[in-house]
């Protein structure tokens, strides 16, 4: 699937996110602030889809 610069910029956005939630989850285990992490981890990657879902549907270069 060819993508634009747009697209590309959006998902590094929400992978960064991500990576930094599920991170913080790793490093406090067993702790509340690891469970609340994982659980935004998991909303910022619907997040990340609805996103991308949206922007193809707009986008003429990427749809």
């Amino acid at each position: 699937m060819k993508t634009c610069p747009q697209f590309d910029a959006v998902r590094a956005e929400y992978e960064r996110e991500v990576g930094y939630l599920q991170a913080h989850s790793t490093r406090h285990e067993g702790r509340p602030a690891a469970k609340s992490s994982a659980r935004q981890a998991v909303a910022a990657k619907q997040r990340m889809a609805r996103a991308l879902t949206g922007h193809v549907g707009r986008c003429p270069q990427c749809g």
